[in-house]
């Protein structure tokens, strides 16, 4: 059974494309059909858990120290605990939200759930890699399973003291995953057998640039691997022959601070900021990493290829919102971006520690939602799902590294519909 597109929490296009006239009203009923989905499929959601440790270290002369959201909130997670043969087992997964890469674009993002706890929903539904039951997640259904909430804007790799009295802004998201993989440690983890480091989109990126870290606090005597899910973001021109999403990088980890959190084997080669793309810095991760990507990602196609200040009259917009607007020549070009990402992903040879599950969709995060990570009709490739391609790998049963055909050879794909008043570009 294929769900609509209702069960995606980035995507209305029902409401959109039935021109319903009160937006309001719109937003209203998404929402109450989302939660009643939710509620059949996955049936759990999961309270938030305030890092008021973190704060609380940060006070007196001590708070130059302090773990703390963009607006200075104590960081956030959601734990739903282990049960049985899973009760040693830890799945930590990042939540995405993009990042910010000056003071106005953090200050935009400060007092929302991208930069404020105070923000966050207080219940978060876990659906995909995060269902707690069997037949929906079969391999760490019963793991404890964590959401780290995302509110630093540079996926958890800045780390300034300083805090500027007029924005009261903070860049403090590497203290923030310390912290939380602290508490993390001191409530069971520090038994744990096997452990995952898995994040969706920035989250994504996070579980690859901050791996090895993750390798190195869990105890050595555990079994630790990556996912990387949206998160292998590639530096490419835009359409106007510009590098917009490089200069982009470069403001972030200069905003942040985030230079010193990042791989030395990359920062040592050139500027900081080209080692937010994983091309440049995967083949030096020693920690087993699996990729999940779709080869024609939707955020890339949008923010990278055709950001908005590359196409100012407007043409490539119901291309980006929907795939099947795409002219021939626009989808010669999106053809051409999938083969520079793909030359961008090293070869793995006979390496199993490295898995990948390269599909030809467009869309953005596949292990988050459960129709994409293990229903009726989810997308396959080599005819697995990503649920048994990840856990295969994972558990050491079988290898996987498989890239799919061209678009639109792939009729499993759930390509993704957007509401343009939905997603700005950066």
């Amino acid at each position: 059974m294929k769900l609509s597109c209702e069960l995606r929490s980035y995507c209305l296009y029902p409401c959109y494309e039935r021109r319903m006239v009160n937006a309001k009203l719109c937003q209203l009923l998404h929402t109450l059909v989302s939660a009643l989905i939710l509620l059949k499929v996955d049936g759990l959601f999961v309270n938030i858990t305030y890092l008021q440790s973190a704060v609380a270290k940060g006070a007196g002369e001590m708070k130059k120290n302090v773990s703390i959201c963009l607006d200075g909130s104590p960081p956030a997670y959601h734990m739903d605990k282990g049960f049985g043969t899973g009760i040693n087992n830890w799945l930590v997964h990042i939540e995405g939200g993009g990042w910010c890469n000056n003071v106005t674009t953090c200050l935009a993002r400060k007092n929302t759930r991208l930069g404020s706890s105070k923000a966050m929903p207080k219940l978060l539904a876990f659906s995909g890699i995060l269902n707690n039951r069997a037949s929906f997640n079969p391999d760490f259904y019963n793991w404890n399973r964590i959401k780290v909430r995302y509110c630093d804007g540079a996926s958890f790799t800045g780390d300034l003291d300083a805090v500027n009295l007029a924005t009261n802004l903070h860049f403090r998201g590497h203290r923030i995953f310390l912290a939380v993989i602290e508490e993390l440690l001191a409530k069971g983890m520090k038994n744990a057998k096997n452990a995952i480091l898995s994040g969706c989109s920035a989250g994504g990126l996070t579980s690859i640039l901050l791996c090895d870290t993750f390798r190195a606090l869990v105890p050595m005597s555990a079994k630790v691997k990556c996912l990387a899910d949206a998160g292998y973001f590639i530096n490419a021109k835009d359409i106007s022959g510009a590098p917009h999403i490089e200069a982009f990088y470069d403001d972030v980890v200069r905003t942040h601070g985030s230079a010193r959190h990042l791989p030395t084997s990359c920062t040592s080669q050139g500027r900081p900021g080209l080692c937010f793309f994983p091309q440049y810095t995967v083949q030096q991760i020693k920690t087993p990493l699996f990729l999940v990507n779709a080869a024609y990602d939707s955020w890339q196609i949008k923010n990278i290829l055709v950001p908005g200040v590359a196409d100012p009259h407007g043409t490539w917009l119901k291309c980006k919102l929907n795939i099947n607007n795409c002219s021939p020549a626009q989808l010669k070009l999106m053809q051409e971006y999938r083969l520079q990402f793909l030359h961008t992903v090293p070869p793995v040879g006979s390496s199993t520690s490295r898995g990948m599950f390269l599909n030809s969709c467009y869309s953005h995060c596949q292990t988050e939602l459960q129709e994409t990570w293990l229903m009726n009709g989810s997308p396959m490739l080599f005819n697995k799902t990503i649920a048994k391609a990840v856990g295969d790998w994972y558990s050491d049963r079988s290898p996987f590294q498989k890239i799919d055909c061209p678009y639109p050879c792939d009729k499993s794909c759930h390509n993704s519909i957007f509401d343009p008043t939905e997603h700005p570009d950066i």
